[in-house]
């Protein structure tokens, strides 16, 4: 074992111990701490017995047992405790040496910290790291972003250490400056949000529309699991599905229907709200979250609210095959609005971000993976002005196939009162997307009349605003125009 260590690791919870494990099996010196100072014994005690990994007891013995330039990486919760080991660790190092954040932090805290690092000669990244437990300990998906200089240091650590897609190449790339990693990743996290929801409205059209029992489901999501769908998250869906409980009932039958969360699909909205762009599918499976976890009021409300009984007449096998183009038609919708999101950020923060590379880090290892990923990847490589993943080639085929199963899906959920609310607003998201007229016409008047917000006209050239007096006393005086 090497004296010196190669990389310090904070934070012995699931996702800090499984990650040091990790890079130990990759031949580095992982030295740990941890708040609980006992639980680092009983981590070099019980999982890290005879791995390379050595204990500090205090940031200054990990500091003192780190090799030059040193590098730490912190796996604690989001928020202060990020910023109280940094206030505690920039006394004890030197110029060059390099802090990590390797939690779920917002990325404008991420881009404060790196000024601040920086500006006191160190490094800092912040790197987005998904996959759960099984992925930190076998290889996850990583977005490193923050100080440059700081991506020789860590690269050979990080692209050891991450999943690989099935041609080798390592899910993790350098994504850009100050907070571009965890921007990138708290995308990933929407998109996830949505990617749930959407499976979940599915199941509860097999469910509640068509009366599947959840063996019936699995099978489903097992038999869509085999193509253009393949993904983790449908593959756990169909295990979920299958599982029973101890008394050999199904275990999901038993889960309350409250869903909860952590914030990540909330950030994506409001990032997305500031930027002017409409995920509006990873918002509606925020609050979908927020709905289902007003359970008492929903439980009253059924007893009092009319409405049909949520059964689907009709060819069986049918529905289920639209149900499966209407969740990959969506889905394709919720990866779109991502990358909007990712492309217009890039804009707004000067980040160069490499959007098929992103596809790429997201291929294996992470929550969101599944074979879907390659198609965006090639989409972006081949044309890096694409303007959305709906306008190239083999995503506007795959939804002019799947788009009659779609709309028949979200018609019959909606006639049978099936809430649809990720699924309908994929659709209203396509059809407002392609079409070349929309009624905000209507509401510039209206707001011209109201408040003399001017508007512009279909005769004259962008940027040129006009105001009418409608009423005929309104007089010439017109509002400023601004976007907020």
């Amino acid at each position: 074992m090497n004296e010196n260590g190669d990389i310090g690791l904070v934070g012995l919870a699931v996702m800090g111990a499984n990650l040091a494990l990790n890079i130990a099996d990759h031949g580095f010196t992982v030295v740990v701490n941890n708040r609980t100072v006992g639980k680092i014994d009983e981590f070099l005690a019980g999982p890290a017995k005879g791995a390379n990994v050595l204990g500090a007891r205090s940031m200054q013995e990990m500091v003192s047992m780190l090799s030059k330039p040193r590098k730490i990486i912190l796996m604690v919760k989001a928020g202060k405790a990020v910023d109280d080991y940094i206030d505690t660790l920039m006394p004890l190092l030197d110029k060059g040496d390099c802090i990590i954040d390797g939690g779920n932090s917002h990325f404008t805290d991420t881009m404060r910290r790196t000024q601040r690092v920086e500006a006191a000669g160190m490094l800092f990244v912040g790197c987005g790291v998904s996959g759960g437990e099984e992925g930190a300990r076998r290889g996850p998906s990583m977005m490193p972003g923050g100080s440059s200089a700081a991506w020789p240091l860590v690269n050979p650590i990080f692209q050891s250490i991450c999943a690989k897609t099935p041609d080798g190449n390592p899910c993790c790339d350098w994504v850009g400056d100050n907070g571009a990693g965890h921007f990138v990743k708290m995308t990933h996290n929407g998109i996830e949000y949505g990617d749930l929801q959407l499976i979940g409205e599915s199941y509860q059209f097999l469910r509640d529309g068509l009366g599947l029992a959840p063996l019936q489901c699995s099978g489903a999501f097992s038999e869509w699991n085999k193509g253009e769908l393949n993904s983790y998250l449908i593959e756990i869906t169909a295990d979920i599905l299958a599982f029973r409980d101890a008394d050999g009932s199904f275990l999901v039958d038993n889960i309350l229907d409250a869903a909860g969360q952590k914030g990540t699909g909330k950030w994506t909205g409001v990032s997305s709200l500031d930027l002017s762009i409409p995920v509006t599918l990873i918002v509606e499976a925020v609050f979908a979250r927020c709905l289902s976890a007003s359970r008492d009021e929903r439980t009253s409300a059924s007893k009092i609210l009319a409405g049909p009984d949520r059964k689907i007449a009709g060819n069986q096998k049918e529905s289920i095959d639209n149900l499966c183009d209407a969740l990959l038609a969506s889905k394709i919708i919720s990866y779109a609005q991502g990358f909007m999101l990712l492309r217009n950020a890039a804009t707004e923060y000067s980040w160069n971000l490499d959007l098929g590379n992103i596809a790429l880090m997201w291929r294996a290892g992470c929550i969101i993976r599944s074979g879907f990923l390659d198609h965006i990847k090639t989409a972006c490589s081949q044309n890096h002005g694409l303007v959305s993943l709906l306008v190239d080639s083999y995503f506007r085929d795959v939804l002019a196939k799947s788009q009659n199963g779609w709309r028949k899906t979200v018609a019959q959920a909606a006639i049978a009162g099936i809430p649809m609310p990720a699924m309908s607003a994929a659709l209203s998201f396509y059809d407002g997307y392609r079409c070349d007229r929309l009624p905000a016409n209507l509401l510039q008047a209206q707001r011209d009349y109201f408040g003399a917000h001017t508007f512009e006209r279909v005769d004259s050239p962008r940027g040129t605003f006009f105001h009418a007096d409608w009423t005929g006393h309104g007089g010439k005086t017109a509002s400023g125009s601004y976007n907020a």
